[in-house]
Parts: C-alpha cells; sequence; structure tokens
C-alpha cells in the first residue's frame, strides 16, 4: 500500500541534572565541590533513506523518544549525552509542525539530515558555583527541558516530469511503453488510484523520472474525490505533460477538459499554475480524432504552448514527445515546496513565556520552563540556594503576578510538586 502522509509524536531528551558532590579522600576532611555536569539530551533528527518509498512504518509506531542525558557524578564525573534518535523517511518528505502548519523541513537528498526536536542542555554541576564567599555551594542546575511536538510527515514524489489529466486519457499507458513501469491499465475511469513512478531513458547517458499522477476530477482542489492527495505529488515536478483525450469519443470536448484541469491546477496552488506544461494529444488512432486534433492544436498553440499528437496505444509520437521533454527539462531549474527560505529546512525554537499561573481547587500552580529549570537547581534545604530562588523569582515577576492572580499570604503555591505557603 503507498502511504503518503503520517502523523507522529517528537520528543528529544531531556538533559542531566549537574550533581551536588564534594571531593572525599583519606586524611582530607574538607574537600570543595566536584560535581561533574549532565549530560546533553539527545536530539530527533530526520534522515533521508534512499531505498525509502512510503511512510507506511509510521502507521504503526506513533511516539519516538530519543535518549536523555545522564545525570552528573562526583569527581568531576561528567554524565553521557543521550544518543540521538535518527527517524528516515523516503526522498521527497516534508516535515511539518501540526500546531503552527510551518515547514520545517524538505528532505530532498539521500543522506540529507535536519534536528526537528533539539536535546535539553546537560545542567552544571555544583563545582560552578564555588566563590570566595560561597565555598560550599550545596546546589546545582538542573538540565535543559527536551523540545517535543506533534509533525505531519507528508510525501510528495521526487518525479521531474508529472502527467496529468482527466482519468482514462491514457497517462498509465504512456508511462509503460516509454518507461519499464508496470501500472495497472484497464478501460475505465479511476483505474490509477496511487501514483507511479516510471524512469525514461533517451541515451546511455541522460534520462528522467516520470510521474503518473491519478487522474484530476473536477473541484480536485477542494479535495473532492482525492483531490489534494493527487495534486499536492506534483509540485515537485519541475515539467507537466497535459494529457488530453483529443478523440472525444466519450463526448466529451478536450478544450473544456484542458481548461478545467488547469483550472483545478491554479485553485490548488499558485505555482502549479505557472509551471511549464507540455500538451501530449492523446488516441490519435480512433477515428474522428484527426478532425478534433486540427481545432484543439489551433487553439492551444494560440495560447502560447506545444501540442504533441500521440498514440500510447499503438506507440505513435510517444519518442519524438519524450526527447522534447528531455530537452525542456534541460533548460528548467529544481522547484522546491516552500514558498520563502524560511519555510525550507528551518528550525525555529519553539517561543513560551517563562512562567505562567493556573488555579486549581485554591492552589496556585507556577508552570513554565524557566520555573521548571529554577526549582530543578535549587536546593531548599540550603540557605545560599534559597535565597538565590527567592531573588530569581522575585526579579522575574512571579511574586507580583502571583498577588494579581489573587494569592494572598497563606495560599498554597505548587511549583512542579513543591508547595509552600504565600509569605508577602
Amino acid at each position: 500500500m503507498f502511504i503518503d502522509s503520517a502523523r507522529v509524536f517528537l520528543k528529544a531528551g531531556k538533559g542531566g541534572d549537574g550533581a551536588v558532590a564534594f571531593h572525599r579522600e583519606k586524611y582530607i576532611t574538607s574537600g570543595g565541590p566536584d560535581g561533574g555536569d549532565g549530560g546533553r539530551g539527545g536530539n530527533v533528527i530526520v534522515e533521508v533513506d534512499e531505498g525509502g518509498h512510503t511512510l507506511a512504518d509510521f502507521r504503526y509506531q506513533k511516539h519516538y523518544k530519543a535518549e536523555p542525558g545522564e545525570n552528573g557524578r562526583g569527581s568531576n564525573c561528567s554524565g553521557h549525552g543521550g544518543a540521538d534518535l535518527v527517524i528516515k523517511v523516503p526522498p521527497g518528505t516534508l516535515i511539518r509542525d501540526e500546531e503552527t502548519d510551518k515547514i520545517l523541513a524538505d528532505m530532498v537528498t539521500p543522506g540529507q539530515r535536519q534536528i526537528i526536536c533539539k536535546g535539553g542542555h546537560g545542567g552544571k554541576g555544583n563545582q560552578h558555583f564555588a566563590t570566595p564567599t560561597r565555598q560550599i555551594p550545596m546546589f546545582a542546575k538542573a538540565g535543559g527541558l527536551a523540545e517535543e511536538r506533534w509533525v505531519r510527515l507528508e510525501l510528495k514524489l521526487l518525479a521531474d516530469v508529472g502527467l496529468v489529466g482527466f482519468p482514462n486519457v491514457g497517462k498509465s499507458t504512456i508511462l509503460s511503453m516509454v518507461s519499464a513501469a508496470t501500472p495497472k491499465i484497464a478501460d475505465y475511469h479511476f483505474t490509477t488510484i496511487d501514483p507511479n513512478l516510471g524512469v525514461v531513458k533517451i541515451d546511455y547517458a541522460k534520462s528522467f523520472v516520470m510521474a503518473d499522477i491519478p487522474g484530476i476530477i473536477e473541484g480536485a482542489h477542494e479535495g473532492v474525490g482525492l483531490g489534494h492527495e493527487f495534486l499536492k505529488h506534483i509540485e515537485r515536478t519541475k515539467l507537466l505533460v497535459h494529457v488530453v483525450d483529443v478523440s472525444g469519443h466519450e463526448g466529451r470536448d478536450p478544450i473544456v477538459d484542458f481548461d478545467i484541469i488547469n483550472g483545478e491546477l491554479t485553485q490548488y496552488s499558485d505555482k502549479l499554475a505557472t509551471r511549464p506544461q507540455i500538451i501530449a494529444a492523446n488516441k490519435m488512432d480512433i477515428t474522428g480524432a484527426e478532425e478534433n486534433f486540427e481545432l484543439f492544436k489551433a487553439e492551444m498553440e494560440s495560447r502560447g504552448y506545444e501540442v504533441y499528437e500521440i498514440s500510447a496505444a499503438t506507440g505513435k509520437g510517444l519518442k519524438e514527445l519524450m526527447l522534447k521533454v528531455a530537452q525542456k527539462l534541460d533548460t528548467l531549474p529544481e522547484t522546491f515546496v516552500g514558498d520563502a527560505p524560511e519555510d525550507v529546512v528551518v528550525y525555529k525554537a519553539k517561543q513560551e513565556p517563562a512562567f505562567k499561573i493556573r488555579t486549581e481547587n485554591g492552589i496556585f500552580y507556577v508552570e513554565g520552563p524557566w520555573i521548571y529549570k529554577i526549582i530543578g537547581s535549587t536546593n531548599l534545604t540550603n540557605y545560599d540556594s534559597t535565597q538565590y530562588f527567592h531573588r530569581a523569582m522575585k526579579s522575574k515577576g512571579v511574586y507580583e503576578a502571583l498577588e494579581e492572580a489573587g494569592c494572598n499570604e497563606g495560599d498554597t503555591v505548587n511549583i512542579y510538586g513543591t508547595e509552600f505557603d504565600y509569605v508577602k
């Protein structure tokens, strides 16, 4: 089964905590602080696997977590860093943040890597906090929080050329005739449900990848049928070969069909509206096609399009069409999915307030990344550490915010499981 989208949860590793420890050795009664630093948490990294073709594996595993960093130890021993978690995806996978809808990475080149969630930094051991006036620091820094997010993986085919057109116009037959691909072919609509890829060889040194995109119908840009699933696969192509049934044997007007398909492409994406197109007028072997072709060609050439008469069933005109496609590709630049440089292969740390306050059952909860870090670095049984904690809380405006939230003297304040009575 071809799976081209998935939703997964990614979480990096938390940084290890710094250690509170003191040098202990025979005949040395009061050694100095020697608490080691915590290790860095592992990152979540996405890597392009050239051998991958689908996102099927992500249907069965939804959660991915990197290793946390080890805590520091005495004797200046730092904790080991957590191992990075490398997730492999097929070429052509877009990684999109579910909350913001931002493109975090556009994974195209085999071996390409991108950090999606950064691991927390390791906390500093108490050896770093010794001063001439504070020679016995009884506190250390907690490790940094890990980043986490839900992301959507979207696989868009990496093809140079996309075959587009209404269902049953002969796209699959063309692909089967010019490449080694073996798509299912039958004389009814929507024979092709999944995109098919084929390599077209022009000579020993030149080839290109062509994709048979399932037939597009009117309303596809709004998701009618499988519109969105189909249309997104042609976003990467450099060139579109617009296949039209010029015979009209099903009672359709090829000019109207051409305009409908281009209307769907335009409404789905402004970029697709400007993608170069070559028109393949197919089914020229059917009686009456010649007359329709002359009218169709005159209209299309008046609009600036190149039109080639072909018969996919007999192979007529396919060689000339493929040679023209190869020549055209040599003049076209690579295509990218992002709208702007910052939208492509970009990583931005999630901006969160230093703290937030919520009330539940009369208890005031103070939460946030900064609060988590400061409470984890505080030894509330040590005077110096406690004083530092209160100074930090005051300077950040936590106490002022608590009072604005209605906290009065004697009320209970909870900071990640540590409770105390509020005193003004």
